[in-house]
């Protein structure tokens, strides 16, 4: 899929069936991916001694990775969002997340923050400015919902956090997922999707 071709690619009006059952499917799959993602974050925070609380930020991106996925793949209006929520829901139902419920707040914030560049170019451009743009508002609009539940406000090394979390969300969650994307789309297996009908492809 080159950026032209995604330029140009319509939007489908309505769901179909089997957009839904992937929407889930990938809720499913990253739900289980953040957890493994939380492991790596209480391991990173051990190795960073005094400064293992930063440890989060740096991470934050892959929490974000579901939601341009499932937007590129399927290109519904609220397809990242409702991913997003999935994964939470299975974090904190299935594999008891210490976050509880206010993660599934947390979700609905990333996943709404990823989509909307998305949503701008009414789901017609994919290139890596876009993906960098999602993973960016992604990670920032989350930070200052976070930075409340926290007390972060006020902190000399607020805005370090805040740095090191876009930095992460651009990174992780929006350049990796195109990453992610375009890898999917040489398979093959996402060609039944909208992504597949996007004419021109490679």
């Amino acid at each position: 899929m080159n950026d032209t071709t995604a330029a140009v690619a319509p939007a489908r009006p309505r769901w179909a069936m089997k957009d839904l059952v992937l929407m889930v499917v990938l809720g499913v799959v990253f739900g289980f991916a953040y957890w493994a993602l939380v492991q790596a974050w209480n391991g990173l925070s051990i190795l960073m001694g005094p400064a293992g609380d930063l440890s989060q930020h740096l991470l934050l991106g892959g929490w974000l990775l579901v939601a341009p996925i499932a937007v590129a793949i399927i290109r519904r209006p609220l397809a990242g969002v409702i991913a997003e929520v999935i994964a939470s829901v299975v974090e904190v139902v299935f594999l008891g997340s210490p976050v509880g419920p206010l993660l599934l707040v947390a979700a609905a914030i990333q996943g709404a923050g990823s989509e909307l560049p998305f949503a701008l170019t009414r789901y017609r451009r994919f290139g890596w400015g876009v993906y960098a743009v999602s993973g960016l508002l992604g990670a920032g609009l989350v930070f200052f919902y976070s930075a409340f539940r926290a007390g972060w406000y006020g902190q000399d090394i607020f805005a370090l956090r805040l740095v090191l979390q876009c930095l992460s969300g651009i990174v992780l969650g929006g350049l990796l997922a195109k990453v992610i994307v375009d890898a999917l789309a040489r398979t093959g297996v996402v060609d039944n999707f909208a992504i597949g009908r996007a004419p021109g492809r490679s």
